[in-house]
């Protein structure tokens, strides 16, 4: 819940937290997927500690840690301050994540029960984000932008109290932590990370191919050392069952699709519909619903439907989504709600049945690993949606926009760089000239939704034929042995 609300109430906050430090259109991105990209580069990680140390003492630690990360947000005096207490928060959020996840497989052993739980814990993601805007929107209203991330001092306070009474603590693994591991994971993910958006933002040069070679360097040390290793950070053994891997692939697509296509449509509602951070965050709420939908129904379809065939349905009918956000207006704020919510459908879907397959897939004693690489995928899939489709946006927007004459240099610019920019300066330009800049972000909006669509087809295609084979849940005794077998089997049932 807490994760929700995190992520929607700071989509609604972005105008008016730019209003205030005037950050750039690439600083915008990093304030909105710093957070995503440190969670996935510590993820791993993290899940292993929960393994080693404990994973309710691991999840009480990251609450205590993810509120006074919080307070660091909330009164951060610029934007570069507030990357830096975005990336701590990536940091504390990698350790709640596959706590709670590992903590569920645990204590819900049966296929059955343990989907349904997985399909709650997912709904309680979506409530957080339904709640989030409407929140979020009446904080921003009455107090200032700061104030959505203090909404994470009393939750975590709850779980710092409920925690030791409620939650049993679970260790399965010991030994060391193995820092070199944890080094080169880190090594392999942000230069990579960089290069991405360096490439989206100023096209591929030299810095954004070294950084490739960098990345791409350290991950094959990561994968050489985790093979040799008696105690590996991520036991690569996971990786044989193909189940376990197409459906890390298409959480992976999925969260690309959603984070970037969310990152725009709340931008669209408050900067081309003109909705307050309140209005639009009430807006936001029937999407998020119908992702609660999904995550919540998809595992009670998917006991008497395989979970691959109920994925691919899910996705094909949310291309519906993505194909009414293509061809939307500037004027179109209900195709965009409503082509918004088929695309949360299909995420509650994925996100629900995607996560059980994943953790399933794993012998107890690696869960966190396993929870650990679920969440991976899905927070930098979202970042990496936030940099692609948003960088693809800001460039078309800057290619295709064209500054009033009468506009000063400064101001010109300002007007080129961003919708944002533009709206900023509303007073100050000629009759029509944001108009133009509106058209201009929706139509960027368009084929961004346009090229999301493209890579959700494929997914749903990849669960069809890759996911199909998958029983029933709790179809015969699922969980009698791991779906991936770490002997070397690679067996998927």
């Amino acid at each position: 819940m807490l994760l929700g609300l995190d992520v929607t109430a700071l989509y609604l906050v972005v105008p008016r937290l730019s209003a205030d430090l005037a950050p750039t259109a690439t600083e915008t991105l990093w304030i909105m997927d710093a957070y995503g990209f440190f969670i996935a580069g510590f993820l791993i990680t993290m899940g292993t500690l929960g393994d080693r140390i404990g994973r309710r003492r691991l999840l009480v630690i990251g609450a205590a840690a993810f509120a006074a990360a919080s307070v660091f947000a909330a009164f951060a005096p610029d934007a570069l301050w507030l990357i830096a207490a975005r990336a701590l928060l990536g940091v504390a959020g990698a350790t709640l994540m596959p706590s709670t996840l590992s903590l569920i497989s645990t204590m819900f052993p049966d296929a059955r029960q343990r989907a349904l739980a997985i399909g709650v814990w997912a709904t309680m993601f979506a409530l957080g984000m339904a709640a989030g805007p409407v929140v979020g929107g009446v904080l921003v209203a009455r107090f200032w932008w700061g104030a959505v991330f203090l909404l994470a001092v009393p939750v975590a306070a709850l779980v710092l109290a409920g925690a030791p009474a409620l939650l049993p603590e679970h260790r399965t693994r010991a030994g060391r932590l193995d820092v070199l591991s944890v080094g080169l994971s880190l090594a392999a993910m942000l230069p990579i990370v960089y290069a991405v958006k360096h490439a989206a933002a100023d096209g591929v040069g030299v810095q954004a191919v070294v950084a490739v070679l960098i990345g791409g360097g350290a991950a094959v040390a990561f994968v050489r050392r985790q093979l040799s290793l008696a105690e590996p950070l991520l036991d690569m053994k996971l990786f044989r069952g193909k189940g376990f891997s197409a459906a890390l692939s298409v959480l992976l697509v999925g969260l690309v699709g959603f984070g970037g296509v969310m990152f725009l449509v709340t931008q669209y509602l408050q900067l081309v519909a003109g909705l307050s951070p309140t209005t639009a965050g009430l807006w936001m709420g029937p999407p998020a619903l119908a992702m609660l939908v999904g995550a919540v129904g998809a595992p009670l379809v998917a006991r008497r439907v395989a979970p691959g065939v109920v994925m691919a349905a899910t996705l094909a009918l949310s291309l519906a989504g993505y194909a009414l956000l293509a061809v939307a207006g500037a004027d179109g704020k209900h195709a965009v709600v409503a082509g918004f919510a088929l695309v949360y459908l299909g995420l509650g879907v994925i996100a629900a049945l995607g996560t059980d397959i994943v953790v399933g897939a794993a012998p107890p004693e690696k869960s966190g690993s396993a929870a650990a690489l679920s969440e991976t995928v899905q927070e930098l899939g979202i970042a990496a949606g936030v940099a692609l489709l948003g960088s693809l946006t800001t460039a078309l927007y800057r290619n295709g926009v064209k500054a009033p004459a009468e506009l000063s240099a400064s101001a010109a610019e300002t007007y080129g760089d961003s919708l944002s920019g533009a709206s900023s300066l509303a007073d100050r330009l000629p009759p029509g000239a944001l108009d133009h800049a509106r058209a201009v972000f929706t139509s960027g909006l368009n084929t961004a939704a346009l090229a999301a669509g493209v890579a959700i087809a494929v997914a749903a295609l990849a669960c069809f034929v890759l996911l199909r084979h998958l029983r029933p849940l709790g179809d015969g005794e699922r969980d009698a042995e791991p779906i991936i077998s770490t002997s070397g089997s690679g067996d998927d049932r």
